[in-house]
């Protein structure tokens, strides 16, 4: 919690005072001893009243006056909050090693409704793209708060789509560019090196292969992510059985031997970009794991932590805490009948 007035906070100083200074005289017996004729009369009127129930009012009032003194103080607390405009671009590896099977069903089909997770729990307001790759980049959605288009592009990746190679470099250049141009529409960002405000774009990258195709490096395109202030959120997704049972015949569709498609994530390229630009690495060796980690970021993603007043809480507070207080005082002291 932060204040606007924080030297304000030294009032709670003098009100512990002078609670300390009521507390003594309290405690001090009368010098004085006032003479009546009929003690029996006095002591028949008077209530007995504990000394909780006697000094719970006090302590009611000082509580609230400590109360009003921090709404003075301008108090604001750190909250979690949508960013105008910002934009999420999904990057999903349709190579043919994402029909290993060690994920099930596929590694494909795993990282297909782990999309459609991440488009249930994400903001309304995030505008999301998705781009897909294998040796060739293509852009499936341009970010938009149409989640059923996104949702119907996610649902046309097929196994007969899968191609040959893994161009992350490239794929990360594409999503840069991307989260660029969406973003510029309402902020003026323009050019390749733009740099985007921040938390205004997010990169959700998801490959389970090693680089083998493309013209870009993929430190290249993570260095391109970083001058555009875009962090990118990698996610290796498989095992180190691409087979499943450790099956497959080398230098065979699915099989494991040079010339195959399966593949081990390349777990270390892929944290490498993550570090790279301020992003965060998963490692998702099921369909479980990776649907938790889109999961989480689709309730992330596109916010930011944002200081929020909230003086009218404390002032309400006060309130309450002297409302309790005076009708405690009147069930201690109702007066003589």
């Amino acid at each position: 919690m932060s204040f606007d007035r924080p030297v304000a906070l030294l009032s709670l100083a003098v009100l512990a005072a002078l609670v300390a200074g009521f507390v003594t005289l309290a405690r001090r017996r009368p010098r004085y001893v006032v003479r009546y004729p009929n003690v029996d009369v006095v002591r028949g009127v008077s209530l007995r009243v504990s000394g909780v129930r006697r000094y719970a009012p006090l302590a009611l009032v000082a509580v609230a006056l400590a109360l009003l003194v921090i709404a003075v103080a301008g108090p604001h607390v750190t909250r979690s909050a949508p960013v105008e405009n910002a934009t999420v671009v999904l990057v999903v590896d349709t190579s043919r090693s994402m029909l290993s099977t060690d994920v099930r069903p596929t590694r494909l089909d795993a990282a297909k409704a782990a999309a459609q997770t991440f488009l249930e729990r994400a903001p309304e307001k995030l505008r999301v793209g998705l781009v897909t790759f294998s040796g060739d980049v293509s852009v499936a959605a341009v970010p938009t708060r149409d989640r059923e288009r996104v949702r119907r592009s996610v649902g046309e990746i097929t196994r007969w789509q899968a191609g040959g190679g893994t161009a992350i470099g490239d794929a990360l250049a594409r999503a840069v560019e991307l989260g660029q141009s969406a973003f510029g529409e309402t902020a003026g960002v323009t050019g390749t090196g733009s740099r985007v405000p921040e938390n205004a774009v997010s990169i959700l990258f998801l490959s389970d292969g090693r680089q083998n195709r493309g013209l870009l490096p993929p430190a290249e395109g993570a260095s391109r992510a970083a001058a555009a202030g875009i962090p990118v959120f990698t996610v290796a997704l498989g095992t180190d059985r691409p087979d499943g049972a450790g099956g497959g015949t080398p230098g065979s569709f699915g099989g494991s031997g040079f010339g195959g498609f399966n593949r081990v994530p390349d777990r270390a390229t892929l944290r490498a970009i993550a570090e790279a630009t301020d992003g965060e690495y998963f490692a998702a060796r099921s369909a479980t794991a990776v649907e938790s980690a889109y999961r989480r970021l689709g309730s992330e993603l596109g916010h930011e932590d944002r200081p929020t007043e909230v003086t009218a809480l404390f002032v309400g507070a006060a309130a309450v805490v002297l409302t309790a207080g005076a009708a405690l005082a009147r069930l201690a002291a109702p007066g003589l009948p």
